[in-house]
């Protein structure tokens, strides 16, 4: 009798706690229209990333500084690239040393590529086991995130899987892949972070929306 009555209480503080969890995720339409719900910005994720026909690019030299220079140009240069204007948030907060990290991990021997199919080589599914691997410390709510599918140089083009997922338990909200051309730049930085403006104008013109109604 008291190990039946042990495994209701245990049963029901289970029930709870999956009731609390669920009180407390935030529904994709919550996300982006209640100015009041935080959206948590971890960058630029390239480790899925192809760079396609640059034979003059150096692998090394960018795992090890552009990829980091990429980044912390979206953050300094905040109102350029207007991250939170495009979610129709006032501010968001970031945090980049998660996908510095999963970045620097990357084989410089494997970025390069000379397949145009390579600008198109991610699905959803692969968006969905890189975020359940994702370390986002101890943060919690809705966390933004860029994924790179492919560079293409000849094509000056650029293709990311805009990513946003609840935190806690690694749901995916809205993945969605988009694409920006690339203008001029005088530094590999440069160059290819003209892409993802235009990338970040296309959220805010019009990705927005279509996911809103969602």
């Amino acid at each position: 009798m008291k190990k039946s009555f042990t495994r209701i209480l245990f049963l029901l503080f289970a029930f709870t706690a999956m009731t609390g969890l669920r009180s407390q995720a935030q529904t994709l339409n919550e996300v982006l229209t209640n100015k009041e719900i935080p959206i948590y910005y971890f960058g630029i994720d390239f480790t899925k990333a192809k760079l396609i026909g640059d034979p003059a690019a150096k692998p090394d030299d960018i795992v090890l500084r552009q990829f980091d220079g990429i980044n912390d140009l979206m953050v300094n240069e905040y109102k350029k690239y207007d991250i939170a204007g495009a979610f129709r948030k006032d501010e968001i907060n970031s945090n980049l040393s998660f996908v510095s990290k999963r970045n620097q991990k990357v084989d410089p021997e494997t970025l390069l590529s000379s397949n145009t199919e390579d600008y198109n080589h991610l699905k959803e599914s692969d968006i969905t086991t890189l975020i359940k691997g994702f370390n986002a410390g101890d943060k919690k709510g809705t966390g933004l995130v860029f994924v790179v599918d492919g560079m293409n140089k000849p094509k000056k083009e650029i293709s990311v899987w805009v990513t946003l997922f609840d935190i806690s338990s690694k749901k995916i909200l809205v993945t969605e892949r988009v694409e920006g051309t690339v203008g001029m730049g005088f530094s590999f930085r440069n160059y290819w972070a003209t892409g993802f403006k235009k990338v970040i104008d296309q959220i805010k013109n019009s990705k927005y929306a279509a996911w809103k109604s969602k």
